[in-house]
């Protein structure tokens, strides 16, 4: 194909990588290879890594691009969003909607490498993922569908491995379904306003702002309750915890820079702040772990 016809292509997949955040998929890929290192006890094999990766990516691709989509006539009336991608037809829907198709193929054949029962749970996973896109139409519970999906991650990560599912994928699966609604929350305050105008449901939407901000703060304490509750029980040492007193800090500090009368720093509580929490948790969580491995391996 003539370079001349291909460039507009790369452009349009460029525009869609943005479009969907495509760099904010560290916020779920250290949870995914968590679910992998505690299921190994230890490092993942490289081809099984590479198709966890692979399915994460395609997976959350697909889902933000569907997002977008369904969204698109909320988008383009909401003057925070107007300036996206599709609301200004720097790309079309059917762009959209093959891209999709792409990287829903590019999921499934990921997991159909990782594992047959992670195939066969794909779809589930897909349909949970899909139908995130239509919550807020009719439930203002929508941030823990939100959290659900990308609980898919570190469950998803534990079926490569394992080939079944575990208690203890179910409980990291927990805690990041209670994370993700958490920060959820927090960045939906800022529509709450366009929310009720156009009768889109959320938390702040149904209790106000004030309120909306303690039901997250009580999202993210159950999320380290429940981290706390499987450490122990995977015996894990000083280190993983240290690191969970290390988010614990960061989660206070995130709810720290958002009040009901200031939203201006929604951005910086969700994308930075969310991001180094989830690279923090698997780095100290994945060395505690290799840590005992090695323990194992030289004790008599």
């Amino acid at each position: 194909m003539p370079i001349h016809l291909r460039r507009p292509v790369f452009r349009k997949i460029a525009v869609v990588l943005e479009m969907i955040k495509i760099e904010h998929t560290i916020f779920a890929m250290p949870f995914a290879f968590l679910g992998a290192f505690l299921a190994e006890r230890g490092v993942p094999g490289a081809a099984k890594a590479g198709w966890i990766a692979l399915a994460m990516v395609g997976a959350r691709s697909a889902g933000m691009a569907i997002n977008r989509l369904v969204d698109l006539e909320y988008d383009r009336a909401n003057p925070r969003t107007a300036g996206r991608a599709l609301p200004q037809k720097l790309v079309s829907r059917g762009f959209v909607v093959l891209f999709i198709a792409v990287s829903t193929g590019v999921f499934a054949a990921a997991a159909a490498m990782a594992d047959p029962l992670a195939l066969r749970l794909s779809p589930i996973a897909l349909a949970i993922m899909f139908f995130y896109s239509w919550t807020k139409r009719f439930t203002w519970s929508s941030h823990f569908f939100l959290g659900l999906v990308l609980a898919c991650a570190p469950i998803g990560a534990w079926v490569a491995i394992r080939g079944e599912i575990g208690a203890t994928a179910l409980l990291l699966g927990l805690a990041v379904s209670l994370w993700v609604a958490g920060l959820d929350i927090i960045y939906a305050c800022q529509d709450v306003d366009f929310d009720r105008r156009v009768r889109l449901r959320s938390i702040p939407e149904r209790f106000g702002v004030p309120a909306a901000l303690w039901i997250s703060g009580a999202a993210h304490a159950a999320m380290l309750a429940v981290l706390v509750w499987l450490f122990r029980s995977e015996g894990l040492g000083p280190i993983s915890l240290a690191g969970l007193g290390a988010v614990a800090l960061l989660l206070a500090y995130e709810h720290s820079l958002v009040r009901p009368s200031d939203l201006s720093r929604v951005n910086t509580a969700f994308f930075t702040v969310n991001g180094w929490i989830s690279i923090l948790l698997f780095a100290t969580t994945s060395v505690d772990i290799l840590v005992l491995q090695s323990l194992t391996r030289t004790s008599p």
